[in-house]
């Protein structure tokens, strides 16, 4: 991992024989080789990620500003995809098939859903950052998401299309990231000299990179 700059990251309370950790850290570096975001290991940091085998696969949306739990139960959340859109949360990333655009994408089936469960389905006001929808985005739901047995997210106009994958990020996954933090990429190299920073403690590259992200409540996604 990177010690220059970005992201401070600490994992508690992992398995011994260490393979959760090494699959978070797997999870974390494929970030470092395909976008600018960069992790380091937290010394006496205020504002870090902090990955812990909590209840659920969960993660605040938007930076908090001083120590920022990542849920990952060990129980269905240690895989890559769902790391990363965990992360992709704490990065400022809502789900996709909450954009604002996304009726001309996908219908959501309501009757299939329960009620407390409809704030999961919620339309945001979101920039889309010139980017097409994204079926294939790690933060696309599953077509049974949250469902009653039934299905809750149908593609639109082509019921086919798959949706809901959890392998990794996607190319417009990537796009998405290096475009928000101000990053410039030739060819899909990323510059990582051009990075702006994300969490790290009284810093005006701080501010900018996060001014328009809104603090959410936990986005619970055991249902991915």
């Amino acid at each position: 991992m990177s010690d220059t700059e970005d992201i401070t990251a600490t994992i508690l309370r992992m398995n011994n024989d260490g393979s959760e950790k090494r699959e978070i850290l797997n999870a974390l570096q494929d970030f470092e080789r395909r976008t600018c975001i960069r992790f380091v290991t937290r010394t006496r940091q205020r504002a870090y990620l902090s990955f812990e085998p909590r209840n659920g696969c969960a993660s605040l949306l938007g930076t908090v500003g001083d120590k920022q739990v990542v849920s990952l139960q060990r129980s269905g959340c240690i895989q890559r995809g769902i790391i990363q859109h965990e992360v992709l949360h704490a990065l400022g990333f809502y789900h996709e098939h909450t954009r604002s655009d996304r009726d001309q994408y996908v219908k959501i089936n309501w009757e299939n859903i329960e009620k407390h469960n409809f704030i999961n389905f919620r339309k945001m006001d979101t920039d889309n950052l010139n980017t097409p929808y994204d079926y294939t985005s790690v933060m696309h739901y599953g077509r049974t998401a949250f469902g009653r047995r039934a299905e809750t997210i149908t593609p639109i106009p082509n019921r086919s299309v798959a949706i809901g994958q959890r392998s990794g990020m996607s190319r417009i996954d990537i796009l998405r990231i290096n475009r928000l933090y101000r990053k410039t990429a030739v060819r899909g190299v990323v510059d990582a000299s051009s990075c702006s920073l994300f969490i790290t403690s009284d810093t005006k590259l701080e501010r900018e990179a996060t001014k328009d992200l809104q603090v959410l409540p936990a986005t619970l996604d055991v249902g991915i």
